[in-house]
């Protein structure tokens, strides 16, 4: 009898043993990020948008078990002389009358908190907020975020207001490059938002944030 006990626990613990040590997802992202903006101009607050085409992205890791460990600590380098407004007229302005008006040559940021918002829902988007340490105009503030992240895509965005990182030099030279199109008023928050893919794989259970 306590040969066959024997037996049955060694197969046992072979059986344990040959088991993947990992049971949630693997999430992967590439080394790949869009940088998106949105400013405001006239009293009825008519929004501009455009992208930066020229982004250095450092991803933290390029998998990982949750959004925490894939994405806090990833950074991005933006270059600000290359912009796309789908207008390229506006975008030489913009260049020459705010972004190179602004101190130094581009704008640096860095993810350093996520956190989820809700318990998740089967069939529904994954939602949270996170904080994001931004330089420009050679001032640094952490800005909160709010993602969302469904079919693959993660989506985060936010707003900043230009005069918490003392650009007003820069406001006001693009409200006068513009007065007339801008009807003298260009606002001074901005709405701003970035995203990336994020992979789901290896799944055999759901993915924790």
């Amino acid at each position: 009898m306590n040969k066959i006990l024997l037996s049955l626990a060694t197969l046992l613990t072979m059986s344990y043993a040959t088991e993947p040590a990992a049971t949630g997802c693997v999430l992967v992202q590439p080394n790949t990020m869009n940088v998106n903006w949105k400013a405001y101009k006239t009293l009825g607050k008519i929004g501009v948008g455009g992208k930066f085409t020229s982004v250095t992205y450092t991803p933290h890791a390029l998998e990982g078990k949750n959004f925490k460990e894939l994405l806090v600590g990833s950074k991005v380098n933006i270059d600000l002389s290359k912009i796309d407004t789908g207008n390229p007229g506006r975008d030489e302005t913009l260049v020459k009358s705010f972004f190179s008006v602004l101190k130094g040559k581009a704008i640096t940021a860095e993810i350093v908190d996520i956190k989820k918002t809700d318990k998740h829902e089967k069939g529904k988007p994954r939602t949270g907020n996170l904080d994001v340490k931004i330089t420009m105009n050679e001032k640094t503030l952490t800005i909160p975020m709010k993602y969302i992240y469904t079919d693959g895509k993660f989506n985060a965005n936010g707003t900043i207001d230009l005069l918490d990182f003392a650009a007003g030099n820069a406001l006001s030279s693009i409200n006068k490059s513009c007065y007339d199109l801008h009807k003298g008023k260009t606002w001074s928050d901005v709405s701003i938002g970035f995203s990336t893919t994020v992979e789901a794989t290896l799944c055999n259970t759901k993915i924790k944030e």
